[in-house]
């Protein structure tokens, strides 16, 4: 079956050179067992990539079974793949079949795969090696052959490296990628799209369908269209039944076009920005603990009178006279502390008298400076002020949940 036979048979619009690059790779792959993962934008329409390898493999007269992984709440998503025996846990008042037996010998399309939990994606990378796979709740393997077929629209990288997904498992997944084009880079395909919703809309209403002008036509093509198709079948469901007018000009369609992503606040993902915010932490601790030792210094200073009445050692001259050359230039609201430029004078020398004997040796010891000794006594404050509650304590740090565990079992701390 050829590309434009596969565009007939599943409706799928357009003519894009990368289009056309995703559909000849699932051709060429549904033939095969080979697990497939399929990326792209959100509303580029992933979903139907696995229903063409389905349908074009042996396996076409199998079960299809379609699960959202992040639709599916994280304590029973084992569950429903998997399945369950009676009493593995509150409400499981019998035996449940998962998606991966129902699904023997035909194929399991697993949209949105990295919102699947670290437990889970341990149990789907053993089902993907060996074919086997656990009921909750068991102790015995169960055989089945299914294909896997997968989607996200997360960028996979950026997930292994902030811990959300397990590298081995990507690379299981993805023995073929397949990427889907944003809407943005499809150039006519864009009209043709819109040409074809007006026609499914006008049928649907039962009235004429919608039409654009030519200033409408390079306005649509010319959109970022951040919600991909998705976004423009709504638009133009929105016109076909706002608008009374059939024939769509460059001033009406403005006004169902959101603004550009370039002109729209930037949003940060939170776990992409983990490693910035401990070394910010570790940044800010630093400056502290300088502005801290400064104060100490002026503090220490302060209270030696000006006189030289007080008998010091030599090397508590030499401590001072190192303070006043560290601290920095007092201002003139603090009158009591000398200046820089006039460090206590060899003046204060010490005489011969029973009080310097009771002058101990003493040895300056300087405080650590480690960045993994400051980072533990932090995280130790933290969790000792919210009493052992990690979400507090991370939020006083300004690092994620995560993270903070991450750091409680690096040290060995106790919560």
């Amino acid at each position: 079956m050829n590309i434009q036979q596969v565009k007939q048979r599943f409706g799928i619009i357009g003519n894009a050179v990368l289009l056309n690059r995703a559909l000849e790779v699932a051709i060429q792959v549904a033939p095969t067992d080979i697990s497939v993962l399929v990326t792209g934008e959100s509303g580029t329409g992933k979903e139907i990539i696995p229903q063409v390898i389905h349908q074009l493999s042996s396996r076409k007269h199998g079960e299809y079974i379609a699960v959202n992984c992040g639709a599916i709440p994280e304590g029973t998503i084992d569950s429903e793949l998997f399945g369950h025996e009676k009493g593995a846990f509150t409400g499981a008042s019998g035996s449940r079949k998962g998606y991966f037996e129902v699904a023997d010998g035909g194929t399991i399309f697993l949209d949105e795969v990295a919102e699947l939990p670290m437990q889970t994606q341990v149990r789907l990378l053993r089902v993907l090696e060996t074919g086997e796979f656990i009921r909750v709740g068991s102790s015995k393997p169960i055989k089945t052959n299914v294909r896997v077929v997968a989607a996200t629209n997360e960028n996979m990288m950026q997930a292994i490296s902030s811990g959300k997904f397990r590298e081995d498992l990507f690379y299981r997944l993805s023995t073929v990628p397949i990427s889907l084009p944003p809407l943005s880079k499809r150039g006519d395909d864009i009209h043709l799209l819109f040409r074809k919703f007006a026609s499914d809309f006008g049928d649907k209403y039962r009235m004429p369908g919608i039409k654009l002008t030519p200033e409408a036509v390079d306005m649509l093509i010319n959109y970022s269209w951040p919600g991909n198709i998705r976004q423009l079948k709504n638009l133009v469901e929105q016109i076909s039944v706002i608008e009374t007018a059939r024939e769509i000009d460059g001033v009406i369609l403005r006004n169902y076009l959101p603004l550009e992503r370039e002109n729209s606040p930037t949003v940060i993902n939170k776990e992409s920005t983990n490693s910035i915010n401990e070394r910010e932490l570790m940044y800010k601790f630093l400056f502290d603990m300088k502005k801290d030792l400064t104060e100490l210094k002026k503090l220490v200073i302060d209270i030696i009178p000006k006189d030289g009445s007080v008998d010091l050692s030599k090397d508590q001259v030499n401590v001072v006279n190192r303070l006043y050359r560290d601290v920095e230039t007092p201002t003139v609201s603090n009158p009591r502390i000398l200046p820089p430029a006039a460090p206590i004078q060899e003046s204060f020398e010490y005489q011969n008298n029973p009080v310097e004997e009771s002058f101990e040796a003493h040895e300056e010891v300087e405080e650590s400076l480690s960045l993994e000794d400051r980072e533990k006594e932090l995280i130790q404050k933290a969790l000792q002020k919210h009493k052992g509650k990690r979400k507090y304590a991370a939020s006083e740090l300004g690092i994620s949940e995560r993270t903070l565990y991450r750091k409680i079992k690096e040290y060995n701390l106790s919560e």
